[in-house]
């Protein structure tokens, strides 16, 4: 899994000139390796989708580079190897779910059966006769995933793939992805559901403001296990805590002392409070969702735990 096959340098994107010109994507440096699956995300505007145009070729950057499989991003050869999901799928509106994935096999010198395959993947086999036109949001969704599927690309470019899925599809679809992975595949995953991200993806890349903030695997990103404790007197609490675990570990939470201390040492602070005469009402261990991460980021344009501004990878600094 520590072959590259998704790299960019510095990868720039701005709109206009002069005093109108727009910065979209500043500089941003990341790197999905093979098998992975890799999320990325941000909120709107973040330049997501600007990213991935440009990691496909789809439109040019103003600086920087992009690179897929080795090969420069936009080189024919590169394309035929990548499958794409980018913003909603477009197809032939009266033409069915079948035709429009035989269609597109054609063009790119694919077999027929190749598109009933596909639509087998994604359980859109019982509608493939039906026209595209009459499909739910949910089913068109599965359609553009299943011709992204189709040739079995080495690399899978996917945005918001479970757009319009009911819980049962999203289930599906997440199955769907972690498959690819096992089976060698690289799915590249844009996704503003963080609870899906957090659970089926390898690593993360999160953008705020055109800006690659930092670059991580989900469990080092969320950091360890905090040990949440109510007993009173409350200040008293507070007074051995830091004592224990030092000032910069400890955080006073309304009524809860919070400390960030390893697993190992939890039950010597409990047994600490005791044995000072503190009445311990409760002790529980708590841990950061990615969500709470991702707030925590996108709010201030802050890496979680360096406060640096500037994008780094968290597995360097740990």
């Amino acid at each position: 899994m520590d072959e590259l096959v998704l790299q960019t340098k510095d990868l720039t994107k701005r709109y206009g000139t002069g005093d109108s010109a727009r910065l979209a994507v500043d500089r941003v440096s990341m790197t999905v390796r093979r098998g992975e699956v890799y999320g990325f995300l941000g909120p709107n505007g973040a330049g997501k989708t600007t990213t991935l145009r440009m990691v496909l070729g789809l439109i040019r950057p103003t600086a920087g580079s992009a690179t897929v499989l080795g090969r420069p991003a936009g080189e024919p050869e590169t394309t035929a190897r990548i499958g794409a999901l980018i913003e909603g799928p477009g197809f032939y509106p009266y033409l069915s779910g079948r035709d429009n994935l035989r269609t597109m096999a054609r063009y790119r010198g694919l077999p027929d059966d190749i598109a009933d395959a596909a639509l087998e993947r994604v359980d859109l086999a019982g509608r493939g006769r039906d026209r595209f036109k009459s499909y739910s949001l949910g089913m068109k969704q599965r359609l553009g995933v299943a011709a992204a599927l189709m040739g079995d690309p080495d690399v899978i470019v996917l945005d918001e793939p479970t757009n319009g899925l009911d819980p049962a599809g999203m289930a599906d679809m997440r199955a769907l992805i972690v498959d690819l992975a096992r089976g060698g595949q690289t799915v590249l995953l844009s996704s503003h559901l963080l609870a899906e991200v957090e659970e089926i993806c390898d690593r993360v890349g999160v953008i705020a403001g055109g800006r690659l903030l930092v670059e991580s695997t989900v469990s080092a990103l969320r950091g360890g296990r905090r040990l949440r404790l109510v007993a009173t007197p409350i200040d008293q609490a507070l007074a051995v805590a830091m004592r224990i675990a030092g000032d910069e570990a400890v955080q006073l939470d309304r009524d809860a002392v919070l400390l960030d201390v390893p697993a190992e040492r939890m039950p010597h602070v409990v047994r600490s409070l005791v044995t000072e005469g503190l009445d311990v009402h409760e002790a529980t261990i708590s841990e950061r969702t990615l969500e709470d991460v991702f707030f925590e980021m996108t709010d201030t344009g802050l890496h979680p735990q360096t406060g640096d501004l500037e994008p780094t990878s968290l597995e360097a600094v740990r």
